[in-house]
């Protein structure tokens, strides 16, 4: 049964939905996007999604074409619509339509387009069994803090990790371990402390890492915001990775080398179970 999408403030079937071909991010990528889970029919950070989206919008110099109640609206329509119990709601935003040109058109309406994808989020056989990851040239623009549609270094990348028989890349730049390919990079040190990047330009600010970080301030678990190397990740007690669609995922391996005892450690999964408390708890 088709899915009924969001195209511009309709609810349509996905086999009816159209954007104009001159739409800027499909000849500039010139718009940006967020992906919020769903549990039980409810959002899961929904507020930290919206509160991302206006700073990317902030940074493009974009307009939202929707008030955050409107936003909220619209989400739970898509999911009401399509009996979502469980999976992600995709949305995007761009500059709209407008003849070609580079320079930023004057008087476009925003393009808002939204769907959902049915997805095991709570007992996920990855969590159980723990992911790969390797380790590849992070090829990506300057602006990485900014969730735009521009993923194609992010695909490029992607490719080449499930080429080598990895879940997930891990992008490296001048030695260091900046993010995934589609998830924030955390490793744990003497099982006592979660080592993560801190915020800047060069890696996109997770929410479920931000929730995560919050998370901690509430155990024993000590938290370093600073960059590692790909060696120390290898040698880490633990490994995980974050995301909207995957929440707290355990990493066993890193280019082929054993992390900890190959298994999920204690403190991945502390976090992902505190996670999926609050999700469940909506």
């Amino acid at each position: 049964m088709p899915r009924t999408v969001y195209v511009n403030g309709a609810y349509l079937s996905e086999d009816e939905a159209t954007v104009s071909i001159f739409d800027r991010a499909f000849l500039f990528a010139d718009g940006i996007y967020e992906v919020t889970a769903v549990v039980g029919g409810k959002l899961v950070d929904f507020d930290a999604h919206i509160a991302r989206l206006h700073r990317s919008l902030g940074e493009m110099d974009m307009a939202s074409p929707l008030s955050d109640g409107e936003y909220a609206a619209m989400h739970r329509q898509l999911i009401d619509r399509n009996r979502l119990d469980e999976g992600i709601v995709y949305m995007q935003v761009t500059r709209g339509a407008a003849d070609r040109d580079f320079a930023f058109p004057d008087g476009t309406d925003p393009t808002l387009i939204a769907f959902t994808q049915v997805k095991t989020l709570i007992n996920s056989e990855l969590a159980k069994t723990g992911v790969n990851v390797v380790t590849l040239p992070d090829i990506r623009w300057k602006r990485r803090d900014i969730k735009s549609t521009a993923l194609l270094a992010q695909a490029l990348t992607k490719e080449l990790a499930k080429q080598r028989g990895a879940f997930e890349g891990w992008m490296v730049e001048d030695g260091f371990v900046t993010e995934g390919t589609a998830s924030s990079a955390f490793i744990v040190r003497d099982g006592t402390t979660i080592v993560t990047r801190p915020l800047s330009n060069a890696i996109l600010p997770g929410v479920t890492r931000r929730a995560v970080l919050k998370m901690a301030e509430n155990t024993e678990v000590k938290v370093d915001e600073r960059s590692f190397t790909v060696d120390e990740a290898k040698a880490a007690s633990e490994a995980f990775l974050t995301s909207a669609s995957s929440f707290v995922l355990p990493v066993i391996e890193i280019d082929g080398v054993q992390i900890g005892n190959g298994k999920p450690g204690p403190v991945t999964d502390l976090f992902r179970r505190l996670y999926l408390d609050e999700a469940q708890r909506g």
